[in-house]
């Protein structure tokens, strides 16, 4: 076991945990899709209303906290995380929480499902205090959460893992400006989609290590099925349609001008990129590039923020 991974004797309080296990620092993601929303919904002159903010970035949260348990109870039942001998903790192989014997599969099973089932009154509340569309756009995103990895579904396992990702983060910003709003918007699609191709790259490039215990676990990702020769150039394909698209919604006048600050993130990206193009078949040399890929996200989605409540 390596030493950085999760044991019983790191986490004696129950409480630190079942906190733990959700893998909180990855949650940054959902804060800033949230916020791209509520941007979006600001700059088109909504008042900004603190309290359906605050709620609804808080189950934001505790969804995708939800989904990454239910995500490491279906991998752990599938054998590819302890197949799984390349990986590079704690971006790659899971959360080992399971494996590891932190937590028994049925309590990730039974924690995973209460946190997401926990989302749904809150839901139903923000349906209320903004419109009942809100429904379909809840509905999607916990769907494309939970079919991400769970039976029948298992769109991981088909190769259509990366658009279940994309819907499932498009769908935050989306969500978050339809709260404030009351009604649909195509601007918070066009803020939110760059962001959420570039949350499509953090979990692309993560299943290059994974690639050989998945494989052996039956997992066919895309990876798997492509091969690191071809799947490599995917990763650029996706960074460069990501900034693309946002640079042509300012060019069209989709976004305000300022937003187009999110491709500040550009040159992270692409030394990512680059990294991948050389060592995809090395796993222990893409640790870097998998911490550009995760803060080229972070930093475009939060610049993106930043450019639309400027515009404001």
């Amino acid at each position: 076991m390596r030493t950085l991974e999760p044991t019983l004797a790191k986490y004696p309080n129950p409480l630190l945990r079942y906190l733990a296990a959700t893998r909180p620092a990855f949650l940054s993601i959902t804060l800033v899709a949230c916020l791209i929303g509520l941007a979006s919904a600001h700059v088109s002159g909504i008042p900004f209303q603190a309290g359906k903010a605050l709620i609804t970035l808080f189950f934001a949260l505790v969804a995708h906290a939800g989904v990454n348990v239910i995500n490491d109870y279906y991998d752990y039942r599938m054998g590819s995380d302890a197949k799984n001998l390349e990986r590079i903790f704690p971006f790659t192989g899971g959360s080992r929480f399971i494996v590891n014997g932190v937590l028994s599969a049925k309590e990730a099973m039974i924690f995973g499902y209460l946190l997401l089932l926990s989302v749904i009154p809150a839901g139903f509340w923000l349906m209320h205090v903004s419109a009942d569309g809100l429904f379909w756009i809840g509905l999607a995103g916990l769907f494309a959460g939970w079919a991400y990895s769970a039976p029948p579904f298992r769109f991981m396992c088909r190769g259509i893992g990366e658009p279940a990702i994309y819907v499932g983060w498009a769908v935050i910003a989306i969500g978050a400006d339809f709260v404030m709003r009351g009604d649909f918007s195509a601007q918070p699609w066009f803020a939110g989609t760059p962001f959420a191709l570039l949350v499509v790259n953090i979990l692309y490039i993560n299943q290059f290590p994974d690639r050989k215990g998945d494989a052996a676990a039956g997992k066919r990702t895309l990876i798997v099925r492509l091969g690191t020769e071809r799947a490599r150039w995917l990763y650029l394909l996706i960074a460069v349609f990501a900034y693309g698209f946002l640079l042509c919604a300012v060019a069209l006048n989709k976004l305000p001008v300022y937003a187009a600050a999110g491709a500040f993130a550009l040159p992270l990206s692409f030394s990512a990129a680059r990294d991948l193009l050389a060592y995809a078949d090395t796993p222990a040399r893409l640790t870097n590039a998998i911490k550009r890929t995760i803060l080229a996200a972070n930093v475009s989605g939060l610049a993106t923020v930043l450019g639309l409540w400027a515009a404001a």
